[in-house]
C-alpha cells in the first residue's frame, strides 16, 4: 500500500516549484476574467507572471478585506472565475463571508490530508465537522469520495448519538475538532459505551497541544494528526506520520504557491523568518493570488526531507496571528506603518515597535536592528514615526539578528492592571 495519494507528493522540489510557476500565467489571466480580480490586477501582463519576484510585485488581497469586497459585489466580491448559478454549494461563515465551492471532484484538496492521516478505502470515518452553513464538512466529503471511504455525516453537537454510532457502525477514524473527540470519549466512558474501533483521527479548526496528543493516545486513539485549512482556501498544509511517528512541521498542498511575508506587507521573509502566510491557489472557479490569510507561520528549515516521503515545502503550523493593530493613545498603529518606516529608511534591517507602561501612559519604542548605529540619525526615524501614526516615538538600536523570529511587528506590553 502507497504511503502518498499521487506521485505529485514525491516530485523533486525543482520540478514541482518549475511546474507551479508554468501554472502562473494562465491562473492570472483566469482570474483577470472575474470582475473583482480584474480590478485588483488592472495593467497587469498575466504573461509576464511566471516567477517568484514577478508574482511578489503584486498587490495582496487580505482575508480581513473579504467582507468590504463582498459587500461591494455580492456574494464574493467578484472573484469567482465561475458564475454563481454553475457552482455547487455557497456556504455562510460568521462575518458574514460566504464562500463558494466548485463542482470538480475534490474541490476542497482534502484528501491529501485524510490519506495521511490514513483514510484509506473499505475504511469507515466518522465525519464531527458541521454540516450547517460552514465548508468543513464537505471538504471531507470531497476528499472520502476521492480516497473511496464511506462516511457516517454525524456532524457536530448530540454527544450520545455520536458514541451509540461510533459503538454500532466501529468506525476506525474520527474528523472533526479535538476538543469534540475529548468530550465524546469522556462520554463514552460515562456511557460505557466501547468505542475503541477508532484508533486515528485527523484535526483542525482548533490548536492541538501536546498534552492533548498525548491525552488521546493514552486513551486508545494512538494516530492523531492536525490539518492547517481556512474557508476560503480549503486544505493549506497538514502533517504527517510513519507508524506511531508525527514529523515536524506540515507539508504543503500541491496546489498551493507559499509566500511567508513580513505581516502587514507583501515583502517576502528570508526561509525559517516567521512572517504572514500567503498563498496563491490553482483554483480555476476560485482563483487566489496572493491571498494574505492573517495567519503566522515559517518555513521548515532546519528539518532532513520527510521520512514520509513528500518532498513538498514544510511549515511550522499555525503561529498566531498576523494582524497586531494596536490602538495607542486613542489612535490605531498598524503593522503596515511600521514596515513603511523601514521603507523610509533602508539602514533598518528589521523593526519590532514596543508599546509598554500603563493605560493612557503609553510608550512607545521602535527597536530598530541595524549595522552601525553611530551611524543612523535616530531623529529622523522618531520624525517619521510622528509623520506616519500622529504619536511621539522613542527609537532603541538592536543588533543585526537579536530582534525575536516571532513574527511580530508590535508587541503590546502594556500594564493593564
Amino acid at each position: 500500500m502507497s504511503d502518498t495519494l499521487d506521485s505529485l507528493e514525491t516530485r523533486a522540489p525543482e520540478q514541482r516549484e518549475r511546474e507551479l510557476l508554468a501554472r502562473l500565467p494562465g491562473l492570472v489571466a483566469r482570474a483577470q476574467s472575474a470582475p473583482g480580480w480584474s480590478r485588483i490586477l488592472a495593467g497587469v501582463d498575466a504573461n509576464a507572471v511566471s516567477s517568484r519576484a514577478a508574482l511578489a510585485a503584486l498587490p495582496v488581497t487580505r482575508k480581513s478585506d473579504l467582507k468590504a469586497l463582498q459587500q461591494q459585489l455580492q456574494p464574493f466580491g467578484g472573484l469567482n472565475a465561475t458564475p454563481v448559478g454553475q457552482l455547487s454549494r455557497v456556504f455562510m461563515s460568521p462575518g458574514p463571508i460566504f464562500d463558494p465551492e466548485g463542482r470538480g471532484a475534490d474541490w476542497w484538496r482534502f484528501s491529501r490530508p485524510m490519506y495521511a492521516a490514513g483514510v484509506r478505502a473499505g475504511g469507515l470515518l466518522q465525519n464531527c465537522f458541521a454540516y450547517h452553513f460552514t465548508p468543513a464538512a464537505f471538504m471531507v466529503e470531497g476528499g472520502a469520495a476521492r480516497i473511496g471511504c464511506p462516511v457516517i455525516p454525524a456532524g457536530s453537537g448530540q454527544t450520545e448519538l455520536q458514541v451509540q454510532a461510533m459503538q454500532a457502525l466501529r468506525p476506525d477514524t474520527y474528523i472533526g475538532t479535538p476538543s469534540f473527540l475529548k468530550i465524546i470519549i469522556e462520554k463514552a466512558r460515562e456511557m460505557g459505551a466501547d468505542i475503541s474501533s477508532v484508533k486515528q483521527a485527523m484535526m483542525g479548526a482548533e490548536a492541538l497541544p501536546e498534552s492533548l496528543r498525548r491525552w488521546f493516545a493514552e486513551n486508545g486513539v494512538p494516530h492523531v494528526l492536525q490539518t492547517y485549512a481556512s474557508a476560503d482556501i480549503g486544505s493549506i498544509a497538514y502533517e504527517t506520520r510513519s507508524g506511531d511517528t508525527v514529523h515536524p512541521g506540515m507539508v504543503l498542498d500541491e496546489d498551493v504557491l507559499l509566500e511567508i511575508v513580513r505581516p502587514g506587507s507583501g515583502e517576502p521573509v528570508p526561509p525559517g523568518e516567521v512572517g504572514e502566510v500567503l498563498v496563491t491557489l490553482f483554483n480555476p472557479d476560485y482563483p487566489l493570488i496572493r491571498f494574505a490569510t492573517g495567519d503566522l507561520s515559517a518555513i521548515l528549515t532546519d528539518a532532513p526531507p520527510s521520512p514520509c516521503g513528500r518532498t513538498n515545502i514544510r511549515i511550522r503550523g499555525w503561529m498566531g496571528r498576523a494582524d497586531q493593530t494596536t490602538k495607542v493613545r486613542a489612535m490605531f498603529v498598524h503593522p503596515s506603518q511600521v514596515n513603511e518606516i523601514t521603507r523610509r529608511h533602508p539602514e533598518i534591517l528589521k523593526a519590532r515597535l514596543v508599546v509598554s507602561g500603563k493605560m493612557a501612559n503609553d510608550v512607545m519604542t521602535l527597536h530598530c536592528e541595524v549595522d552601525n548605529p553611530a551611524l543612523v540619525q535616530a531623529n529622523s526615524i522618531i520624525e517619521t514615526i510622528r509623520d506616519l501614526t500622529k504619536l511621539r516615538g522613542e527609537v532603541a538600536f538592536a543588533v543585526k539578528g537579536s530582534l525575536p523570529n516571532d513574527g511580530k511587528v508590535i508587541d503590546d506590553v502594556r500594564d493593564y492592571s
